[in-house]
């Protein structure tokens, strides 16, 4: 079995509500400056390990991600310049306790406990370089759930495209290598249940296959 492409990355920051379609879905506007917030590391799992559910929180949700590995330290980057400090990319399942969410946004608390749990950031199932995806980025990336498609999209669909994103971040932010930067999921998300198969795609990197069972 393949571990995930980076162990226990120092720090993953991820973007929110980067599509626009799936700000729709989840009745948000579409952001004028990117929405930023942070995962543990501790809950980075590799292909084929399982998802595990915790019980009495309700709905649990795929979304398929593209992330980035940073590879150098990165601060006060402008956009021109921010792709010379990416060192490959990969797949990212960035699993969120959906109505543990919404409540943590009715009382303004942060997305962190509800994306964060143990196994919820599945990764991998290797890193591509970015020679290997070409500029600008314009892959396709599917979920599919037990065999049947529910997110489809391509990354040219981001609101804010991956330099914008280093840039903003790394005003304030410093990246450090080993880094990720998880780039935001396209609409469909959806619930995932014990006994279900996780399957994230995305073109020129490959598939990240994950089970799902109840904790």
């Amino acid at each position: 079995m393949l571990r995930p492409p980076v162990l226990r990355p120092p720090k993953i920051i991820a973007l929110g509500l980067n599509y626009a379609l799936h700000a729709k879905e989840g009745n948000a506007a579409v952001p004028q400056e990117p929405i930023i917030f942070m995962k543990a590391g501790s809950s980075v799992i590799g292909p084929g390990e399982t998802i595990l559910l915790p019980q009495g929180l309700g709905r649990m949700d795929h979304e398929v991600e593209l992330a980035v590995i940073i590879g150098r330290r990165a601060t006060g980057v402008k956009k021109k310049d921010a792709m010379k400090y990416v060192a490959g990319f990969t797949i990212l399942n960035d699993v969120t306790a959906r109505e543990l969410q919404s409540k943590d946004l009715e009382k303004k608390h942060p997305w962190f406990r509800s994306k964060s749990f143990d196994t919820f950031t599945p990764m991998g199932p290797w890193i591509v370089t970015p020679d290997e995806l070409g500029s600008p980025i314009q892959v396709g990336l599917e979920c599919r759930v037990n065999g049947k498609s529910r997110q489809k999209s391509n990354t040219r669909s981001m609101v804010f495209d991956i330099p914008t994103q280093i840039e903003f971040i790394t005003q304030n932010i410093t990246f450090e290598p080993g880094d990720i930067l998880s780039t935001g999921t396209p609409h469909g998300i959806g619930p995932i249940e014990d006994g279900d198969e996780v399957v994230c795609r995305i073109e020129r990197i490959g598939e990240l296959k994950n089970p799902v069972k109840n904790k």
